[in-house]
């Protein structure tokens, strides 16, 4: 199965179903009461992180994920079965975002960890549910209500230890297969790596997971190379080891070209606890080796370890080892910024939920709020009862007034929300 770390999906939570419109019809009973039963909710649609799931590539051809519909009320007050929930299995990492609102909805960094991306329509009341000493008889349900349906862009972000960084070239796979059991594919010219590769690292009773990410080169972040497609891995990795071609023509520079792709594409990852290895030391002697490192010294934060290494020979590569799991350690021990306690909540009169706006447009209205447009959703137009009761809601709410206020006539039409199918006439 190819790599694919990056999607972009339908979603659509299932819809809630009708409540019933029934009375009670038995033998030797003249007036059987209302028994219509409710609707059932609609099933959601959730991501499940799983640690056997290591692409997005079942999702290239599957554009589409749907929960199922909540089962219509029955007689006898029978309530409709709820939708089944649509469990979405994806990778450890997995980032989904809104792309109407470029909102966060999920990020699951732990195993088995879910969140739900899209949530079912509650269903409808049959018309038991509304008995009351006015109503005895209602003659009227309410329809269920349609699911979230939203187009989410799912992203793997790597959660590794340490993320190999550095020019095409710079010799990151042969690293990441000399001290794990990853085989990458290893060869002579520039971005030999297309996706990135994980590799497990065995220290004493331990273990650290390395992700090599595949080269990048100056404007990597305005989508040049594949640096555009794999920057987003390194944003959870505790550690940056920075690999630099000893053979390069200039350490410095090539140093300085990842660190400002990186600064481009996110400013807050130059600021990641970093190791610089100088890679494929084993034919150089010890003048030239220290000349580098000094080069190196001068172009890095004061404070920057700098290891000579050879990941062929493998030549320093065991202290870099415990090198990076000591600085590993320390990361992941750092305490996370306090989280400040939410406020005391506040108890207020106003009802932002009742709030609504009423627009005249090409001789109909258009009124939209949160409260109403749940209200006409739920409302069968086909049933006089329902309407009527709708027409009250708008009543208590002040809509009837507004609409009067803005000069409606008998006859014109009134749409509620984004509803285009449905309309009270007034």
């Amino acid at each position: 199965m190819s790599f694919v770390d990056s999607v972009t999906l339908q979603i659509r939570a299932g819809r809630g179903g009708d409540g019933k419109l029934s009375f009670r019809h038995e033998k030797f009973i003249r007036k059987g009461g209302p028994d219509g039963g409710n609707g059932g909710n609609g099933g959601n649609v959730v991501l499940k992180a799983s640690r056997n799931q290591n692409t997005l590539a079942a999702f290239r051809y599957q554009k589409e994920l749907k929960a199922d519909d909540g089962q219509a009320g029955g007689k006898a007050r029978k309530h409709g079965k709820r939708g089944s929930d649509r469990i979405v299995l994806v990778p450890i990492g997995t980032v989904a975002t809104r792309l109407d609102n470029a909102q966060i909805i999920a990020d699951l960094t732990i195993d088995e960890a879910t969140t739900v991306i899209a949530s079912g329509g509650r269903g409808g009341y049959g018309n038991a549910h509304f008995i009351s000493s006015r109503r005895q008889a209602p003659n009227f349900a309410e329809k269920g209500e349609p699911g979230e349906n939203v187009e989410v862009r799912l992203e793997i972000k790597m959660v590794a230890d340490v993320g190999l960084i550095g020019l095409p070239n710079a010799g990151k796979s042969t690293l990441l297969s000399r001290i794990s059991h990853a085989q990458p594919e290893i060869a002579d010219y520039p971005f030999t790596t297309l996706t990135p590769n994980l590799g497990v690292v065995d220290i004493d009773t331990n273990s650290m997971l390395v992700a090599d990410i595949p080269g990048l080169i100056a404007g990597a972040a305005k989508g040049k190379g594949l640096g555009h497609d794999f920057l987003r891995h390194i944003e959870r990795t505790a550690v940056t080891l920075h690999l630099i071609d000893a053979y390069h023509k200039n350490v410095a520079e090539a140093y300085r070209t990842v660190k400002e792709e990186l600064k481009a594409y996110q400013p807050t990852l130059i600021k990641h606890p970093e190791v610089v290895a100088l890679n494929k030391v084993e034919g150089l002697d010890e003048e030239i080796i220290a000349d580098l490192v000094r080069q190196l010294e001068q172009a890095t934060p004061k404070g920057t370890p700098i290891v000579p290494i050879s990941a062929q020979s493998g030549y320093g590569v065991q202290p870099l080892i415990y090198l990076l799991k000591d600085k590993v350690t320390k990361t992941r021990a750092k305490k996370p910024r306090s989280v400040s306690k939410p406020p005391v909540p506040v108890i207020r009169l106003d009802d932002t939920s009742r709030a609504f706006s009423v627009k005249k447009s090409s001789g109909s209205f258009l009124v939209s709020g949160e409260r109403i447009e749940h209200f006409a959703r739920r409302t069968d137009f086909a049933n006089p009862e329902a309407v009527q009761r709708l027409r009250n809601v708008m009543r208590r709410d002040g809509i009837m007034h507004e609409l009067i206020r803005k000069g409606i006539k008998s006859g014109q039409n009134v749409y509620f929300g984004d509803n285009k199918d449905d309309f009270l006439e007034y």
